[in-house]
């Protein structure tokens, strides 16, 4: 558990909040702090942190209890009736957020969390099937049905539940696994989007949940996560990790990537342990044309989207994120305030973030680096009492 510097001596200033055991990791409450407190705080640039906040605000608070939605949505429609000039404004952007949040730190099992990070790939594609482009992306089928709500998918597969199942004239049933459609389970049915020339790119952009196709025609089309058939997600990584092909120390998106490409016909078997499968949607212009669209429904910002889990975080809400050591800041520290807009598989507990860093091939880079210790701090809404 991490433990306050200064317990002690500010017990009357603490608000601590139950919150559940999920996930695997026992969280026994959250503890209120002042920014000063927050290392690192004032050197952000908080008008940056703002843009993104109210980029997020276009949408309703996601998850969380009902109170803190509602007092989010408050604070969005402050930030909304700011002019461009105030919103831009440093010292201004900085006072909004200290003046409508107040920084929480989570108490849990764990010493720190962990920061790891993803980005939209730039691939290339085809609508139509031949030689070179036989790798079919497919839309959302008709019969399948989300069994639990997308904030609570990661918990029903931690607790070895389906999240979604295949509707049938007996009810309901598992849906087909990634192996069973990539050997053709859905074939005849046109749910093919687009058709990629590379089953590692393919399983890449699962991963990510998103993915930007340079078509043949030279258009580009933007496509995002439309559901998944219910299965836990298993990283190819721990797959190989476990068959000592690559040792933990040194697995990395790339090393990952390069050890597929390197051994073809071991390469489906692994990516097929994974039973999970992830289903598409195309994107409009105007979804799509400031970056992809996280599980909030927003559009992602670079280094100021990050991905949570949401049973502990409110989607939309702003979280005060502290790293060391990141590839894309050549080892200085990371200090800033990320938007809580996103969610992924494998995302669980208080401390678990994927930070979003862009889109193409140096955004990978970066993101396939990413695996740091860390802690994130939720900002919530300051008329809250410490009850909610």
């Amino acid at each position: 558990m991490f433990q306050s510097n200064s317990l002690v001596g500010r017990l009357l200033a603490l608000a601590v909040l139950a919150l559940p055991v999920m996930g695997g990791t026992a969280v026994t409450a959250r503890e209120a702090m002042s920014f000063a407190e927050l290392l690192g705080w004032a050197e952000d640039d908080h008008a940056e942190a703002l843009q993104a906040f109210r980029r997020a605000c276009a949408l309703p608070a996601g998850a969380g209890p009902a109170k803190v939605r509602e007092s989010l949505a408050k604070i969005c429609d402050l930030a909304l009736a700011m002019t461009s000039r105030e919103a831009s404004d440093r010292t201004r952007a900085r006072a909004f957020f200290e003046a409508n949040f107040r920084p929480f730190r989570f108490h849990h099992d764990t010493d720190e969390g962990l920061l790891t990070g993803y980005f939209e790939p730039e691939l290339v594609g085809s609508l139509q099937r031949d030689s070179r482009f036989n790798v079919p992306v497919l839309r959302r089928p008709d019969d399948l049905v989300d069994v639990v709500p997308a904030n609570q998918r990661a918990a029903a597969n931690a607790e070895g539940r389906l999240a979604s199942m295949r509707r049938t004239d007996g009810g309901l049933v598992p849906y087909y696994t990634r192996a069973e459609i990539e050997g053709g389970a859905l074939a005849g049915r046109g749910l093919e989007l687009v058709y990629l020339d590379s089953a590692i790119d393919a399983y890449f952009m699962h991963v990510q949940g998103s993915g930007s196709i340079r078509l043949d025609d030279g258009h580009v089309m933007r496509i995002g996560y439309a559901g998944k058939n219910g299965y836990p997600y298993t990283s190819a990584g721990s797959v190989l990790i476990r068959e000592h092909a690559i040792r933990r120390e040194d697995l990395t998106m790339q090393s990952m990537r390069t050890w597929l490409a390197a051994h073809p016909k071991q390469a489906r078997r692994v990516i097929q342990e994974n039973k999970s499968y992830i289903f598409f949607e195309v994107k409009t212009l105007a979804q799509g044309a400031t970056g992809p669209i996280g599980g909030h429904g927003t559009p992602l910002t670079p280094r100021r989207s990050l991905a949570v889990d949401p049973t502990y975080h409110v989607l939309g809400a702003p979280v005060f994120v502290v790293c060391d050591g990141l590839p894309a800041t050549g080892g200085e520290p990371f200090r800033h305030v990320l938007i809580a807009d996103d969610v992924g598989s494998a995302i669980k507990g208080p401390e678990r973030g994927d930070i979003f860093w862009g889109t193409g091939e140096a955004a990978g880079d970066i993101a396939g680096r990413t695996k740091h210790r860390g802690n994130l701090y939720a900002l919530l809404p300051r008329e809250l009492d410490a009850a909610e």
